[in-house]
């Protein structure tokens, strides 16, 4: 990897577990300059850096974030044009609902150089880590990935909730614990039965990870009385099935 010019690395840096970022991951980070960083990147994972090198969090969650989308782009291009090489780290895959599709885009319309380092994404590493394989030759041929973080006046626009009730396949839907009720009862609405079997795991991949296995009809009442709170990966299918059989029986 060049370092002479500057330029700036997508890199997904997994899910919890800092062991889930790849080889070349890390070795993107060992040369850069600046590391921009988001809420769910494991801490641990900035060791790799250099101790030089300078540390910027940017991150974001529910009704709180340190800088908007917009600050973040204009951030990262301008260190880039000052002749640095950035690493903009983010958790999970940074084109897998993480707006690195948005920020490459920006790279782009400003003759930036920049990689895609693809990561672990959650939607599959968090269910596997409680046991749940997204998809299973007798079960489930088929995963979809869904967004549950717009707003949840705009969740029917943008969604389509009549083809996610009819999918046989399994369902993954990320950031959606604050319209977790609102998830459920559109999919139920569309016919989905009331009865599948659906998995709220909290901060997957981390040691603190914790699994609520229950069904569609009681899944936002579970949660609430569980007081679970986001980060969280929602599964939804016969898949969950299995977490009691190949989950941790530690």
């Amino acid at each position: 990897m060049s370092t002479k010019t500057g330029k700036v690395f997508f890199i997904g840096a997994g899910p919890g577990d800092p062991g889930l970022i790849t080889l070349k991951g890390i070795e993107a980070l060992r040369v850069s300059d600046v590391i921009i960083y988001d809420y769910l990147v494991n801490k641990e994972i900035l060791n790799h850096a250099r101790i030089e090198s300078e540390k910027i969090y940017v991150g974001k969650r529910a009704n709180c974030q340190t800088m908007n989308q917009d600050e973040i782009n204009i951030l990262i291009v301008r260190h880039v044009k000052d002749g640095k090489v950035v690493a903009r780290l983010k958790g999970g895959d940074p084109f897998v609902l993480g707006r690195g599709g948005e920020e490459a885009e920006f790279a782009s319309d400003h003759n930036i150089v920049y990689e895609v380092i693809p990561g672990v994404t959650s939607a599959i590493a968090v269910p596997a880590y409680a046991g749940i394989p997204v998809t299973h030759r007798n079960i489930s041929s088929s995963v979809t990935i869904v967004t549950g973080h717009r707003p949840s006046s705009k969740l029917n626009d943008t969604i389509n909730w009549e083809g996610l009730a009819k999918n046989r396949g399994t369902l993954v839907f990320l950031m959606g614990v604050t319209n977790l009720k609102k998830i459920a009862s559109n999919l139920l609405i569309h016919g989905k039965s009331a009865d599948t079997p659906v998995a709220l795991i909290s901060w997957g991949c981390y040691e603190r990870q914790r699994t609520l296995c229950t069904d569609l009809k009681n899944i936002a009442k579970r949660a609430e009385q569980e007081n679970i709170k986001p980060p969280a990966v929602i599964v939804i299918g016969e898949v969950v099935r299995l977490s009691e059989k190949l989950g941790s029986k530690n």
